[in-house]
């Protein structure tokens, strides 16, 4: 089992949302990121080298971008956002997951 840790960050963009999405949000983390969060699902994913996180967790148009350390089994929320088409927007901007 993990420890979730939700940054300040990730925080205030999950403020930037409506209270229904909020609440959608964190029961999605709850259920999914503190059994097997380093498991590919349809759902989640492993993201290709980039500036933001490691791992993105989908829900519905949502972006849940985190990142794992095995030990001492802690998923640290980075960043969460939503998606139009193919960009991504977090707390109201288009942000680019820009690769190293």
């Amino acid at each position: 089992m993990f420890t979730l840790d939700i940054t300040e960050s990730a925080r205030d963009d999950l403020a930037f949302l409506k209270p229904f999405a909020q609440r959608r949000i964190l029961d999605a983390i709850d259920r999914q990121l503190i059994h097997a969060p380093l498991t590919p699902t349809r759902q989640r994913k492993h993201l290709r080298p980039n500036d933001l996180s490691r791992w993105a967790l989908r829900v519905g148009k949502y972006r849940i971008f985190y990142d794992v350390e095995e030990e001492p089994g802690l998923v640290r929320v980075k960043a969460v956002g939503w998606k139009e088409h193919n960009r991504l927007f977090i707390r109201g901007k288009e942000y680019r997951l820009e690769n190293h």
